[in-house]
């Protein structure tokens, strides 16, 4: 049985894409079969992959609207056992669409149950807001990864996006759970990385995960050239956090 893990934070710029990419990617290394949904209307993690966004005619739109079933949006990705649903500029007109429907919340998880079993991780990565879509994926998924920037404003909202996985916990989900905080652009060299790092683990002690993703040039490189950081360049920093990180879900998933 597949597990569903959403990457979620209605910040933009904490490296959700980025995580979502290269978990997956490292997944994959780590011989999982992992799918990748886009379910952000930027579809960065679709370009990240090597797709080409423009020629998507069937992505995660069709996919929530369910004129289409998942199988048809399935596309191999340039990285070793992973296959995307990817994602195009008409995903932002989801939420608009989706707003008198019944089960509004549920579509993505209908949508779903027909490949569950084919894979042993599907990574959501999602959009940077708390809407339709980002709701979908929380009511879809097992579980949450959240990324928090090493910086200043960390845990500004993130109060607000644990209100909202609690309230999609008591109405759409109750198996919600939060696999882990994912701190990320991580460096050592600043005390107020350090800081942050503090508190969070202060604060929220398990929930956190080892892993700590540094701020590395070849993590931001490596998306320009439609690669993860595992084909980009394996031995960078960047690719051994995610590896890393890998490790630390399969392990927890396993016990």
């Amino acid at each position: 049985m597949g597990k569903i893990i959403a990457i979620a934070n209605q910040k933009g710029g904490v490296g959700k894409t980025t995580t979502s990419v290269n978990l997956a990617a490292s997944l994959g290394v780590l011989e999982k079969k992992v799918l990748l949904i886009d379910a952000d209307p930027q579809a960065n993690a679709s370009s990240g992959l090597g797709i080409d966004v423009e020629s998507v005619e069937i992505g995660t739109y069709q996919i929530i609207e369910q004129s289409n079933i998942p199988e048809e949006a399935i596309v191999k990705s340039t990285s070793p056992n992973v296959d995307i649903i990817p994602a195009h500029i008409d995903l932002v007109a989801i939420e608009i669409e989706l707003v008198d429907k019944e089960n509004r919340e549920y579509m993505l998880k209908q949508a779903l149950e027909s490949i569950k079993d084919k894979y042993d991780y599907i990574l959501i990565d999602c959009a940077p807001s708390l809407g339709l879509l980002t709701l979908n994926a929380l009511t879809a998924a097992d579980s949450v990864v959240i990324p928090i920037q090493c910086e200043y404003f960390a845990l500004e909202g993130l109060g607000k996006l644990l209100n909202t996985i609690k309230s999609v916990q008591k109405i759409h989900n109750p198996n919600l759970d939060i696999e882990g905080l994912l701190l990320t652009m991580y460096d050592s060299r600043l005390r107020l990385s350090n800081q942050v790092v503090e508190e969070v683990q202060k604060h929220f002690n398990d929930m956190v995960f080892k892993t700590i993703i540094q701020r590395n040039v070849k993590l931001s490189e490596a998306p320009s050239f439609g690669e993860s950081i595992i084909a980009f360049d394996a031995t960078s920093k960047g690719a051994m956090n995610y590896l890393s990180l890998a490790e630390e879900i399969i392990k927890k998933n396993s016990n």
